[in-house]
């Protein structure tokens, strides 16, 4: 049985691509079969993360403009947790990224795409790699696609930032999220600044969104400076921001 996860803001900057990435690595570094989804097709940005640049092949685009089955999309990149950490026996990672291609971005614009064919990929890409875990990368904002994932989700992670901005944009989507129906929903509070009152924070989230604060992140420099170029949270394992990633992994495999 396959645990769906979608990690949603409803504003971009929040760092939701780093924290799906690191996420997804905890989780098969405790031994679960993963896929990250990267669904953000407009701006994709996943890849960056784990060593691919802009010129790779076989991606989510292909699959749907049905050039191959979305299991070819599925990049195993396993070796880039082995490389940070132990990965406990049948843990395993897979990417399945969105295309960075100049024409092919213009493609999606233009055209857009089937929303039933990726519903049907999500489907097939758990099945075919037996999955444990497929955590779904979204767009910002609520769209079609994004409400198609919130919809099939067992659990709705949503990242915002200590702004006003993010918590209207955050309510609004809880109330969403509320109506679609998903089972479990936590919330994670990113690039928290130093000397805010953590505790206070939380009561403020559960007061104003009635959901648990699963991590708040701190606003960190040596995150600011990793700049994407790596998984933070395997290389500095004792960094707060490292922990707080770690105990939402734990939580969901647990």
């Amino acid at each position: 049985m396959t645990t769906v996860v979608s990690i949603h803001s409803f504003r971009g900057g929040t760092g939701k691509s780093n924290s799906t990435s690191n996420l997804a690595a905890h989780l098969a570094a405790m031994g679960a079969r993963v896929a990250v989804i990267d669904t953000d097709i407009q701006s994709p940005g996943v890849h960056v993360l784990f060593g691919f640049d802009e010129h790779m092949d076989n991606t989510l685009n292909d699959y749907l403009w049905g050039k191959m089955p979305i299991e070819q999309a599925a990049h195993d990149v396993t070796d880039r947790v082995r490389a940070s950490i132990d990965v406990v026996d049948g843990g395993a990672l897979y990417l399945v990224p969105s295309s960075m291609k100049a024409g092919d971005i213009a493609r999606v614009l233009r055209e857009g795409y089937d929303v039933g064919t990726l519903n049907d990929g999500f489907r097939d890409l758990a099945r075919a790699l037996q999955l444990d875990f497929l955590l779904i990368d979204t767009h910002p904002g609520l769209n079609e696609e994004t409400l198609l994932s919130i919809t099939i989700s067992d659990v709705l992670l949503l990242i915002l930032r200590p702004d006003r901005q993010d918590f209207q944009g955050t309510a609004v989507t809880v109330d969403v999220a509320r109506k679609l129906g998903v089972p479990t929903l936590y919330l994670m509070v990113n690039k928290v600044p130093r000397g805010v009152d953590v505790d206070d924070l939380r009561e403020q989230m559960t007061a104003a969104y009635g959901a648990e604060t699963a991590a708040i992140l701190p606003l960190s420099e040596e995150v600011v400076q990793n700049a994407s170029s790596g998984l933070f949270s395997l290389t500095q394992p004792d960094h707060p921001w490292s922990q707080q990633i770690r105990g939402v992994a734990e939580r969901l495999k647990g």
